[in-house]
Parts: structure tokens; sequence; C-alpha cells
């Protein structure tokens, strides 16, 4: 029985659009992420809000389109996180499926040094 790199054969099983998803959950499932979104935020909300009224680019309740956005954001990142998390799944089951042909071969060679101990202690019961 040949021993199959489970990452291997998950690479070569996954679409491009599967690997784009994985990159996209990876970058979104960051702390950096988070912190890049609400910095983003927090500064279009302040400047909107408190600098001089000719400075401001999106004023009270203009920025509520922003507060759109961000929702947009949220409702399309949440399936494709999703679809990440799938794909790892599917991952998960490649490798416990390796895990398993490794498991039987083991037991398999396992028996068969039993099998050799027992013909080995009988040899040696009989010189005896």
């Amino acid at each position: 029985m040949h021993i199959r790199n489970a990452n291997q054969i998950y690479k070569e099983v996954l679409k491009d659009s599967e690997k784009f998803a994985i990159w996209i959950t990876n970058k979104v499932g960051t702390i950096g992420f988070f912190a890049i979104i609400f910095s983003w935020t927090v500064l279009w909300l302040s400047w909107n809000v408190l600098a001089p009224i000719n400075l401001r680019f999106d004023p009270y309740p203009a920025f509520v389109f922003w507060l759109f956005i961000s929702n947009m954001i949220q409702i399309f990142l949440m399936p494709l996180i999703m679809v990440g998390q799938n794909l790892e799944s599917k991952h998960s089951e490649i490798r416990a499926e390796t895990d398993y042909e490794v498991n039987l071969k083991a037991e398999k060679e396992v028996e068969e040094i039993k099998q050799e101990l027992k013909e080995i202690k009988e040899l040696l019961l009989k010189g005896k």
C-alpha cells in the first residue's frame, strides 16, 4: 500500500476559484484585516463628524452609506468564509483518510511481526 501525502492530494483537487476562496478566508480571518476595517471606519466616521464642515466629504447622514457598504462587505464575506471553511473541512477529511491508510498499513506490519515472532518462539521451543 502506497502512503499518500494528504496536503499534496488536497492541493491537486482544488479549483482556482477554491484556491481564491481559501486565500480570501486566510486574509480576512486575521486580526490585521479586522484592524484595517475598524481603523478605516473610525477614521471615516470621525472625519465626517468632527472635521470642519467645509472639509467633510461625507457629512451626516451620508456616512450611513459607508455603514451600508460595510454591511455589504460582511454579506459577501460570510458565504466566502463558509466556502473556505468547507474546503478546509475537505482537507481534514483527506488527511483523516490518509491517516487511516497509514494505520491500516501499520496494523498489517504489526500483525506480520507478531506472526514472525510467534514462528521464532515456536522454533526456539522446538529447539529445547
